[in-house]
């Protein structure tokens, strides 16, 4: 029986990104911009269906000075384009401005929010009525 021998020193899981495929770990962290290109959040967590396999949100930590105070904010992800000049997630319609703190879905760092049906029709709600 012929045995193989495979590399110790390589990992592919360590390349975490090629042309068309991000791993979960680089996009948390990612910068999230507004269309115009300023910076309004950070990536903190990718949100996939555990069922149907797709992401259905980032939650965007925004709002507060050097992440104390942040909120959490969760975005459709087919709200976000990836921009390449700026190696960061544009959002397609919407600018800082247009991203009301005490309007648009959010929870706080201790909370957990009900991922239900009922709460994604809020996000994509408000959202589809922003852009």
């Amino acid at each position: 029986m012929e045995t193989t021998t495979r590399d110790n020193e390589t990992n592919v899981l360590d390349k975490n990104e090629t042309r068309r495929l991000i791993a979960s770990d680089k996009v948390e962290g990612t910068t999230v911009y507004d269309k115009a290109g300023e910076k309004i959040g950070t990536v903190r967590k990718v949100m996939i269906g555990k069922m149907d396999g797709r992401v259905h949100y980032v939650v965007m930590g925004f709002g507060g000075l050097f992440g104390m105070g942040e909120d959490n904010y969760p975005l459709p992800w087919d709200s976000l384009d990836y921009d390449t000049k700026v190696d960061g997630y544009k959002m397609k319609s919407l600018s800082k401005d247009d991203l009301d703190k005490d309007k648009a879905p959010s929870f706080g760092r201790n909370e957990e929010p009900d991922w239900s049906e009922d709460y994604d029709r809020k996000i994509r709600m408000y959202y589809i009525r922003t852009a």
